[in-house]
């Protein structure tokens, strides 16, 4: 056996392990998001059908990465419904609070209790699908992460799986697997701190038009978007390719994601605890 060739396949799995922890972290905020609205038994329920399509998304795309990897239209999709989602819900948020001042309420929207009472099968089935949605974009953009770095280790073997050789494709389903199950403990956190910080929300949502931002870098930068522009007033709306993975930009995203993570923890008190509901939490999730 080829120990060389061992260690610097541990050694990317490892690094591929911590860059799906990255990843995964803005990947469980849009989920926790996403549920958030839904009792505790319910939520507890769309996170595990959402995840569960997380982990068959994801080995679907190593098998369709080559087909996958031409639909810059997937990030784009991605980009625009995160963008509306946390715009419209920062923008209703901002609207209530000013009607609040005006009425003498500015805290009432932190302080609306949420019903615990179950949504209609139709609502909860609809929240399932937009969390499969998010999913596939972020299934495309975890699986390309992964390739960019496997794809440099030589080969192991001969033998192909998916159009990828069998070492390169058993390293990109670890990581992309462990991105899943760091995905579902994140979430776990991110709905807890959902309920105890209210305030968190705003911020929250800001974080999730972030991360279309996100997809839609990914989708500027693309050869195929590059091509369908060419000739068009659309020309200047791009983006060098590779841009999405270079270390400023990555800087620059990582900064603005911190950022508006700690402006929400220090502009939002916690509520007043209640253990009971701690524990309650505790269960359901």
């Amino acid at each position: 056996m080829d120990w060389q060739l061992v260690l610097q396949y541990a050694w990317v799995v490892l690094v591929l392990i911590a860059l799906e922890g990255l990843l995964s972290a803005d990947n469980a905020l849009v989920l926790a998001v996403m549920v958030k609205h839904l009792p505790g038994e319910q939520q507890k329920k769309a996170l595990f059908y959402g995840l569960a399509g997380a982990f068959v998304l994801r080995f679907a795309a190593l098998f369709a990465i080559s087909f996958l990897v031409d639909i810059w239209q997937i990030q784009a999709l991605g980009a625009a419904y995160l963008l509306i989602m946390g715009l419209r819900h920062i923008y209703k948020t901002v609207k209530a609070r000013r009607i609040g001042e005006n009425h003498g309420a500015e805290n009432e929207l932190d302080e609306e209790p949420k019903s615990e009472e179950p949504v209609s099968k139709a609502e909860f089935w609809r929240t399932v699908a937009k969390i499969e949605f998010a999913d596939l974009a972020f299934a495309v953009d975890s699986i390309l992460a992964a390739v960019a770095l496997a794809v440099a280790l030589p080969n192991w073997g001969t033998g192909e799986i998916g159009g990828l050789n069998t070492g390169h494709f058993v390293v990109i389903l670890t990581g992309g697997l462990m991105g899943v199950v760091l995905m579902r403990f994140a979430a776990r956190v991110f709905v807890k701190l959902l309920a105890e910080r209210p305030g968190l929300e705003t911020a929250a949502f800001a974080i999730v038009a972030w991360v279309g931002v996100k997809l839609a870098v990914l989708a500027l930068e693309h050869p195929n978007y590059h091509a369908s522009i060419e000739g068009t007033i659309f020309e200047a709306m791009k983006l060098p390719e590779g841009f999405a993975h270079s270390t400023p930009w990555q800087i620059f995203f990582w900064t603005v994601m911190v950022s508006l993570a700690l402006w929400g923890w220090f502009s939002s008190p916690k509520t007043k605890s209640n253990p009971d509901a701690e524990k309650k939490v505790e269960k359901e999730l």
